[in-house]
């Protein structure tokens, strides 16, 4: 039977390595107090007692992204012909999974990438459905909460004949779960990332507290505004994000003010520096995206795509987010480089009724 004073290290020693599962025996000797042979002791008794499964050793292309955030249905209602409001209007009608940190799982694991999504979705029909495909398809959602008292969220796009938006209403009521508990309650599904992806669905709560995670474990966080109403949810101090994603509207919500030409946009980009982020990517639709890191405010133009091959511009976004961070994963220096992936897998996307295209595939990453 275990002494008084050995199951409370033992206790403590499993808090420890919850909380990073690569400690080495020496640090968990160090902060505990005790001789090292003490900690290899009580290892093995958690192992035999199946409270741990043992030490994982992840090489570094395999490090899974993490991504963190909403998961709906996408309704898209487009348009047989001219909108006319307050009417009844003809229109086709497309169903399809969606929400942004969804999304982007889905587009990184068709390219070939080690997944995990931590997200939210009712114990109904649509939130089982919606996790199955993601398993399916090679995305790791466990740790995902599924809630049987309230629905899975969704997304509902009105779209113009030419397939651009013209109005949105968005339930996600259920990413208000994803709060501090639940951010620690799934630490150890994170220690080993990569890359952390959240979007601003998160509580602002939880944001913080991803920043301070990304810091302690020195680990890249990446966060992707979702509109414009919810940049109030990111605090004034950006240490320890790596990379802020958003288009000019929502970095104009973000400032408090207009940002009508590049002077504006610097001056912007370098009020976030000073706040501590690290590199910012605006997208400006059809003029293309700019992006940002040191004193650089780079403009690359828009992937060519012929008009009339135009589906919809749902989930085009989320494809650019995921392609930056497919390409940051296989070469973090290069920014541009991802960026023009990113502008790639936009226009694929843009073809497709989906919000996720099909077509995507690890031969793109070749």
């Amino acid at each position: 039977m275990s002494s008084p004073k050995e199951r409370p290290s033992k206790d403590v020693l499993l808090a420890l390595v919850e909380a990073n599962p690569f400690i080495s025996q020496q640090e968990l000797a160090d902060q505990l107090g005790l001789s090292r042979s003490a900690v290899a002791g009580h290892l093995a008794q958690l192992t035999k007692e199946g409270r741990i499964l043992g030490r994982a050793y992840v090489l570094p292309q395999r490090q899974p992204i993490v991504c963190i955030g909403g998961t709906n249905v996408d309704r898209k209602l487009r348009a047989a012909g001219e909108l006319r409001m307050r009417s009844s209007n003809p229109a086709e009608l497309h169903e399809s999974p969606g929400g942004v940190a969804r999304n982007i799982a889905e587009n990184l694991v068709r390219l070939g990438l080690p997944v995990h999504l931590l997200t939210a979705v009712g114990r109904d029909a649509a939130g089982q459905a919606l996790l199955a495909q993601l398993q399916a398809l090679g995305v790791d959602t466990a740790g995902s909460l599924q809630m049987a008292e309230a629905a899975t969220g969704s997304y509902t796009a009105v779209l113009d004949a030419d397939g651009e938006l013209v109005l949105a209403l968005a339930h996600m009521a259920l990413t208000e779960r994803l709060d501090p508990a639940f951010l620690r309650q799934t630490a150890p599904r994170r220690a080993s990332a990569r890359w952390l992806v959240a979007d601003l669905n998160l509580p602002r709560e939880s944001l913080d507290d991803l920043r301070a995670e990304a810091r302690q474990r020195d680990q890249r966080l990446l966060l992707v505004a979702v509109s414009e109403p919810k940049m109030a949810r990111l605090a004034p101090d950006l240490r320890g994000v790596h990379l802020l994603v958003l288009n000019r509207g929502e970095l104009e919500a973000l400032a408090g003010r207009a940002l009508p030409d590049d002077k504006a946009l610097r001056g912007a980009w370098h009020a976030l520096r000073e706040a501590g982020l690290q590199r910012l990517v605006i997208s400006d639709g059809a003029q293309g995206l700019r992006l940002a890191e040191g004193d650089e405010l780079i403009r690359l133009p828009a992937s060519r795509v012929d008009r009339a091959s135009i589906r919809e511009v749902t989930g085009a976004g989320d494809a650019m987010t995921a392609g930056i961070v497919a390409g940051l994963h296989r070469d973090p220096d290069d920014l541009r480089a991802a960026c023009a992936l990113g502008q790639r897998l936009a226009a694929l996307t843009l073809q497709s009724d989906a919000t996720v295209s099909e077509a995507l595939s690890p031969a793109l990453l070749a």
